[in-house]
């Protein structure tokens, strides 16, 4: 039976790999006062630079799960076309989208008993998630079965890595994850969080570092620290609007690890509105998060 994956906005793929790996998107929304809007609109380039621009200057930004409808939209039509699915979604530790998913997949079940429809928690975020459907793509493209490629993403799934920091604790404060003092004493000292993905699928921090460099640096060092057999990895590398420290660190991989690949893509506007701008993040194949 032939299949399709399915993921949400929040894997950050580029508008290249979309179109070349032939997933389909869930769009994730976020809103400006009251205007709603997609991260994700099919065949529309969408420009964030207002986005950011609001955030610089500290204005809110809210985001919401995806509903019924949303899932609807995309997944039933995967559906209704004859094809069975492999979703891939979001975090359950960082959103109540997978939930929903799962929600709405038991009533497709009802509605299409014929169908085979798996849902894998990633408990990625982010290209971290994206690297997790770029090799259940590889895999479908090798021949893989449905059930085959949704093992593989249980059994590996916790060894995408992710390591980032973020370059303004004020966001990290909004959004409930840093008491106030403490953002204003590490914003004064220039402390930057050092954070990454534990195997809950939750945000954590792991140490901090003084000034921006030492925070790149940290990035850098983690693939050699974690890092399997890193020089045959494509490597991906997200930024929150700082494409040039982005290249900074990809170019730093590739000298210092001998990567051929690194994949660079713009934090999208849900993720970008937690994080902030300046967020730096880092997404890799290791041995254990």
């Amino acid at each position: 039976m032939a299949w399709k994956i399915i993921t949400d906005s929040s894997a950050n793929l580029t508008d290249a790999q979309i179109a070349e790996y032939g997933v389909e998107i869930l769009s994730l929304k976020y809103y400006i006062g009251d205007e709603g809007y997609e991260s994700y609109i099919k065949g529309e380039k969408i420009d964030y630079s207002n986005v950011y621009k609001i955030l610089r200057e500290k204005g809110k930004i809210t985001t919401s799960l995806a509903n019924r409808e949303d899932c609807d939209k995309v997944i039933l039509p995967v559906l209704e076309e004859g094809y069975d699915a492999l979703i891939l979604s979001f975090s359950s530790g960082l959103s109540g989208t997978c939930q929903t998913i799962i929600n709405s997949v038991e009533d497709y079940k009802e509605m299409f008993p014929e169908r085979e429809i798996v849902v894998v928690d990633t408990l990625c975020a982010s290209m971290g998630q994206g690297l997790l459907v770029h090799y259940a793509v590889k895999l479908k493209n090798e021949g893989k079965t449905l059930q085959e490629v949704a093992e593989w993403a249980e059994n590996n799934k916790l060894n995408i890595c992710h390591t980032f920091t973020l370059d303004d604790l004020f966001f990290l404060k909004r959004g409930g994850r840093l008491s106030g003092t403490s953002a204003v004493v590490g914003s004064l000292m220039n402390i930057k969080p050092l954070m990454h993905v534990a195997d809950d699928g939750k945000l954590y921090v792991t140490g901090k570092a003084r000034g921006r460099k030492a925070a790149i640096n940290h990035l850098i060092d983690s693939v050699g620290e974690k890092g399997i057999d890193v020089e045959n990895q494509d490597i991906y590398i997200v930024h929150g609007d700082c494409e040039d420290e982005a290249k900074i660190i990809g170019e730093a991989v590739k000298e210092k690890y001998n990567v051929k690949n690194v994949i660079y893509n713009c934090l999208d506007p849900v993720i970008a509105s937690h994080a902030g701008p300046g967020t730096l993040a880092i997404f890799f194949v290791g041995k254990e998060r």
